[in-house]
């Protein structure tokens, strides 16, 4: 079923950029549309047409930061995919034809972690765009394990390329709120409402938490933050940490709530945004770092043990929690589309260029436009 390709269509990272240790000097990175061969499907495995795939910003750390991926260059960048299986092997023809969104971490499903519940981070999992040999979502087509596959269903008017988000953008968040097991009535702070600290605010708030604080340095993302989820905002632009402490302390006092076990989470993956989160850290929290940054920090950890408080890190996101988060965004218990931009597959470069040099607003998307 669908259209066959003779040959796959790529974006190719062929080498990232490269700075220099004695000079500072950086050596661009490049990206070129290349062909590449059609695999022959093994036992399991489906070709999926790529509908849309999102620029992450872990794409723009492999690319700009020489963050290392697990196969290396040349090799296809993009692990937020939506699209449509055009073919399947044998064991798993039913797939044939049906929209999917490809989850961006997919288990082994035989390992200690994966048996334990913990296949979000298991150590041999395929990841497109990184562990996948040369095959990522900045392509036309995609071969990948059917087994994790999320069908997509009753997606109304909707575009399929949009929900390629759903692969990283708003199921990360997801699998960072059951990682803190956040409760109905909780009280969360998130610092950093980007890509994907949006999803993080709407998230909470759908699973039940009381209180959602927005910290951010942008206050056109808080502004509409406070209208998708958050019921107060901070921006953080030119406050210490000491001053946002006091900020939140007024707010506590005024709305009557408790000082402890707040559950902290650092979206905007920056030194500051991190240092905040520490600093806010306090009795019986917990920090879930959920932003990647490649910089280090200085941090007591004594006061975890003072606090009783928690650090914890998360990655991904389950394949069997993606039914549930697309089921909040074709409900619209999410706001989705407002945060969704959609361009051709053919302005990768000038895209990259912009989300690297600020974090758009809404996640872009591009469309496979190779004919």
């Amino acid at each position: 079923m669908g259209n066959i390709p003779e040959k796959i269509w790529t974006w190719q990272m062929v080498n990232p950029n490269k700075k220099d240790r004695e000079t500072g000097q950086v050596t661009p990175g490049k990206l070129e549309k290349k062909q590449i061969a059609v695999p022959e499907l093994k036992a399991g495995e489906v070709l999926v047409e790529v509908a849309g795939c999102g620029i992450c910003h872990t794409d723009l750390g492999y690319f700009y930061q020489g963050v290392p991926t697990v196969n290396k260059p040349p090799l296809t960048l993009g692990h937020e995919i939506s699209g449509r299986v055009v073919a399947a092997a044998d064991d798993v023809k039913a797939w044939d034809g049906k929209e999917v969104i490809i989850p961006a971490v997919m288990p082994c499903r035989k390992c200690h972690l994966c048996k334990t519940g913990r296949g979000n981070r298991c150590l041999d999992q395929k990841m497109p765009g990184n562990s996948m040999g040369i095959y990522g979502g900045f392509s036309s087509h995609i071969p990948v394990p059917a087994i994790d596959l999320c069908e997509v269903k009753n997606r109304g008017a909707i575009p399929l390329e949009k929900l390629a988000v759903v692969a990283d953008a708003a199921t990360t968040p997801f699998q960072a709120a059951k990682r803190a097991d956040v409760q109905v009535g909780d009280n969360v702070i998130v610092i950093g409402v980007g890509g994907v600290g949006q999803y993080m605010v709407q998230i909470l708030k759908a699973l039940g938490s009381a209180t959602v604080v927005a910290i951010d340095i942008n206050q056109e993302r808080l502004d509409t933050m406070l209208k998708n989820g958050a019921d107060f905002a901070v921006n953080s632009m030119g406050k210490t940490p000491k001053e946002i402490a006091e900020i939140l302390k007024g707010y506590r006092k005024e709305k009557g709530l408790a000082s402890t076990g707040w559950k902290i989470f650092e979206v905007s993956g920056t030194k500051p945004g991190q240092e905040l989160g520490l600093s806010l850290l306090s009795f019986t929290g917990k920090m879930i770092v959920v932003g990647f940054g490649p910089h280090q920090l200085e941090y007591s950890i004594s006061r975890l043990m003072a606090f009783d408080a928690e650090l914890i890190g998360t990655w991904g996101c389950l394949p069997e929690y993606y039914p549930s988060v697309l089921s909040m965004i074709t409900s619209g218990k999410i706001n989705f589309e407002g945060f969704v931009q959609t361009r051709p597959m053919s302005t990768i470069v000038e895209s990259f260029e912009e989300a690297h040099k600020k974090s758009p607003d809404q996640r872009i998307v591009l469309i496979p436009d190779f004919n």
